[in-house]
């Protein structure tokens, strides 16, 4: 009978597990999005305390996957609204770099960052999580609990408005 009253779940069970096996994905989400790496591991160690908190209704380690993304995801977009994060740099202020054939080009990288980071909250998440986590439309729209359709719409709309501004910069800079 009081093995009955104490069940402890396998998440519970290892939440110091759990933090080392998914702290890499929750702060990479939190830089990607707020580019500031303070920030982002406040806001890592925010998701993790809360975690904690709510481990008795997580039920597996997928929910437990799915529960961060979404959390991690949304605290960055209520810290954003919060503070009015924008871009530091105009994107019409930066010039396209010119690099030797063959080399990483490191600024082209910068600029896309920073295009990134111009989008609206929402749409930045999308894009982070599709190409900066790698992750399905289907697991993105589990894991922020929204339509499949609604991802995809959205995910599109703000691809098409970074190659706006990409093409808008590279005009500009010709």
């Amino acid at each position: 009978m009081a093995a009955a009253a104490k069940v402890v779940t396998p998440v519970r069970a290892d939440f110091e597990g759990i933090v080392r096996e998914h702290q890499s994905m929750v702060f990479s989400i939190a830089y990607h999005f707020l580019h500031d790496r303070p920030a982002a591991e406040e806001l890592s160690q925010d998701v993790f305390l809360q975690l904690y908190k709510s481990m008795g209704a997580l039920e597996s380690a997928e929910h437990v996957t799915r529960w961060l993304r979404r959390v991690t995801t949304n605290r960055c977009i209520d810290q954003c609204r919060r503070s009015k994060l924008m871009p530091r740099i105009g994107l019409d202020q930066v010039a396209e770099p010119a690099i030797p054939a063959g080399l990483p080009d490191i600024m082209l990288s910068r600029a896309l960052s920073q295009l990134v980071a111009s989008l609206p909250a929402n749409w930045r998440a999308l894009v982070i999580l599709k190409y900066q986590e790698e992750m399905e439309t289907e697991e993105i729209a589990r894991a922020l609990d929204m339509p499949v359709g609604t991802v995809k719409s959205q995910l599109s709309r703000a691809l098409d408005f970074l190659r706006e501004k990409a093409s808008r910069m590279l005009r500009e800079t010709v």
